[in-house]
C-alpha cells in the first residue's frame, strides 16, 4: 500500500507580512502545490492521497476555495482522498466540509475519536478530527485497535515527548506521546500539525509542503510511505512547493546615506528569486534616515514577487571619542557613560545610542 501524505497547506492564509498584492499571489501559489501534490500522487501510482489537516483556514475561505477542492478532489477519482481535519481547518456546522458536495472518492473524518476505515483486506486506517480550533483532547487516551492486520492512524497532534525542537510558539493541540502508538495497537501514524518536517520509527510529520513564513527549515514536502505487511512503513519525501522563500543578510557597515542602503540592498538581492526577506546589520552613521519600509520590489528587486526588510543587529557608528572631547552637555553624557563602571558593554552601547539620540532630537530612541 503506497501513501501519498501531506498536512499544513493552509489555503487562504492571510500572509500578514507581505502587501496585498504579494499576499494574493502567495495565496495563488499554494493553490499551484495542491495541484502538484495531486498531480505526484498519479506520478508516484499511489492508493490514496491523505491529509492531516489544515488544509485550509476556516476563518477566511471562501466559495471559490470550496470550489477549487472540489474540483481539484474530483479530477483524482477514483484515487481516495482521506482527510483528517485540524485546529485550523476544524470540522463543524460552518466549516468547509460540510458545505462542499464531495466527489464518492473523498473521506473527511468527522469524529473527535479515531474510527476505522478499511483501505485493503488486513489494512485499516483509523482518522479522527479537530471539533473545534482549541481544547481538543488526546485521540490515543483509552484508544486500542483491538483487531488484527495493520493499523495505521492519521490525526493532527502534537507530539509531546520525543520532539526537542517543539516548534517556538506553537501551541499543543491533541497532544500525545509517541509510545503511545504502538501501545495502542498502530504500527504507524500520519500526522499534521508541525511545520518542521520530523521522521521517527513510529509516526511523520510531513512538515508545510509550501513555505509559510521566513526562515523555515527542513525538507518539507509531500511523503509517500510505502506500507509493508508487517506494518512498517518506507518513506520518499518530496519537494512540491510552488514559492521560494529566503533570507538576506545586508551589512551597512559605512553607509553614509539613505540611497547607499538601497544600492547595496539592490547587489544583495541580483540573483535571489521569489520572496526575500531582507536583514539589516552593521554600523551606520547617526544622520543616516533608514526606513526599512522604503526597501520594496519596485526600488531594490522588480524582479521579486516581494520584500520584507526588517532590522537586525543594527548600530550607530558615533565617533565617541570626538564626541567626548566636546564641551557639550553632550560631550559631557558620553564621558560620564564611558567611566561608569557598573555597566555591561552591551548596556553601555544601549545607553551611549538611545541617550545621543535623543539629544539630536530624534525620535527613534529604541536601540536594538
Amino acid at each position: 500500500m503506497r501513501l501519498l501524505l501531506f498536512s499544513d497547506l493552509h489555503l487562504d492564509t492571510p500572509f500578514r507580512w507581505a502587501t496585498p498584492e504579494a499576499a494574493r499571489e502567495r495565496r495563488r501559489m499554494l493553490r499551484n502545490t495542491l495541484h502538484r501534490i495531486a498531480q505526484l500522487a498519479g506520478e508516484l501510482g499511489a492508493d490514496a492521497l491523505c491529509c492531516a489537516g489544515d488544509l485550509y483556514e476556516h476563518e477566511r475561505f471562501s466559495a471559490d476555495t470550496a470550489a477549487f477542492l472540489r474540483a481539484t478532489f474530483l479530477e483524482l477519482a477514483p484515487l481516495p482522498v482521506l482527510i483528517a481535519p485540524g485546529n485550523h481547518d476544524w470540522y463543524g456546522p460552518a466549516s468547509l466540509y460540510q458545505q462542499v458536495d464531495w466527489s464518492d472518492n473523498v473521506h473527511v473524518f468527522s469524529e473527535d475519536r479515531l474510527t476505522p476505515l478499511s483501505l485493503a483486506d488486513g489494512l485499516t486506517l483509523w482518522g479522527a478530527a479537530h471539533l473545534a480550533p482549541a481544547s481538543t483532547r488526546n485521540f490515543l487516551d483509552g484508544f486500542s485497535t483491538e483487531r488484527g492486520g495493520v493499523h495505521l492512524a492519521i490525526f493532527h497532534g502534537s507530539e509531546q515527548a520525543g520532539f526537542a525542537f517543539q516548534e517556538q510558539g506553537k501551541v499543543p493541540h491533541a497532544p500525545f506521546r509517541a509510545e503511545q502508538i504502538p501501545a495502542s495497537g498502530l504500527h504507524h501514524a500520519l500526522l499534521g500539525h508541525f511545520h518542521m518536517p520530523a521522521d521517527s520509527q513510529w509516526h511523520t510529520y510531513p512538515g508545510n509542503p509550501d513555505p509559510l513564513e521566513f526562515g523555515e527549515h527542513g525538507e518539507r514536502g509531500a511523503v509517500l510511505l510505502t506500507v509493508a505487511a508487517d506494518g512498517s512503513v518506507t518513506r520518499e519525501r518530496h519537494r512540491v512547493a510552488s514559492s521560494i522563500v529566503s533570507d538576506v543578510t545586508v551589512n551597512l557597515d559605512g553607509i553614509t546615506h539613505s540611497g547607499q542602503i538601497l544600492e547595496r540592498v539592490r547587489e544583495s538581492l541580483t540573483s535571489c528569486e521569489g520572496f526575500v526577506r531582507v536583514t539589516l546589520t552593521g554600523e551606520i552613521d547617526p544622520d543616516v534616515d533608514l526606513r526599512p519600509e522604503d526597501i520594496r520590489p519596485e526600488t531594490v528587486a522588480p524582479h521579486l514577487a516581494g520584500v520584507v526588510a526588517r532590522l537586525g543587529a543594527l548600530g550607530i557608528a558615533y565617533d565617541l571619542d570626538t564626541l567626548a572631547e566636546e564641551r557639550t552637555i553632550r560631550g559631557q553624557f558620553v564621558r560620564d557613560v564611558l567611566g561608569a563602571t557598573d555597566l555591561t558593554e552591551e548596556r553601555r552601547r544601549r545607553v551611549l545610542v538611545t541617550g545621543l539620540r535623543a539629544l539630536d532630537g530624534r525620535d527613534d530612541l529604541e536601540v536594538r
